[in-house]
């Protein structure tokens, strides 16, 4: 590129991981399409979203922001996430029928069902038919009943990290409520996504959760869910 700025290594990045347009990039991290763009094209700061663009789009936070060290963009397959220090490998596609996913979550969830989304995994299913050739599928374990009838505590929620969210879906959420503070997964129906906040709606108790929109990390679409 004839430019050498943070925006022009963000828009770097996002294609070396193999987002070819914004949209589809900020799709996939879970933030507003005018947000994303804003940031990509220098008509907003990053302040805080660099730190989470660098992570997801596997580089590092040094060389996004002032193009030093060697931590650039180097891969081309895409996860649902990348927590330091990675403790898995996600393949970049899935391309046999009964290839095994990885179902991320912990035994026990906060008050609202929320868990450390951190790269552990728990342990791995044979993937279902409509995500068996999608790139960076993966599971989640439901914690507690926040979300009962629709999901009950210990189904595994098969995601599709690919796939638009829109108003009414069901999704896992990241949430970093603080800088460098642990990343937060809640499994809830989405409400609405804007550059100000993310609305999620859960069931037990009946509630909106309001997170500020530089704390969103990703939304991800929730395909199905079972009995793993």
């Amino acid at each position: 590129m004839s430019e050498n700025n943070v925006y022009t290594r963000l828009e770097e990045a996002r294609k070396a991981a193999g987002y070819s347009t914004a949209r589809e990039a900020a799709d996939a991290i879970g933030v507003s399409y005018p947000t994303y763009a804003a940031h990509e094209n220098g008509q907003r700061g990053l302040a805080r979203a660099a730190e989470r663009y660098a992570r997801f789009f596997n580089v590092s936070l040094d060389w996004l922001l002032t193009g030093k060290g060697d931590a650039g963009p180097k891969r081309t397959g895409r996860t649902p996430f990348d927590a330091p220090p990675p403790n898995a490998r996600i393949g970049d596609k899935l391309k046999e029928g009964g290839s095994s996913i990885p179902v991320y979550g912990q035994a026990v969830g906060g008050v609202d069902g929320e868990f450390l989304m951190n790269g552990n995994i728990l342990y791995e299913v044979m993937a279902p038919p409509i995500l068996s050739h999608v790139s960076g599928a993966y599971g989640v374990s439901i914690s507690g009943d926040s979300m009962w009838p629709r999901y009950e505590d210990g189904e595994v929620a098969f995601i599709d990290p690919s796939r638009r969210v829109r108003k009414g879906d069901y999704v896992v959420a990241q949430i970093q409520l603080e800088e460098h503070g642990p990343l937060l997964a809640y499994v809830k129906k989405f409400v609405r996504h804007n550059a100000q906040e993310l609305v999620l709606e859960q069931f037990n108790p009946p509630k909106q959760l309001v997170f500020p929109a530089d704390s969103v990390v990703t939304v991800h679409f929730i395909a199905l869910a079972g009995v793993a």
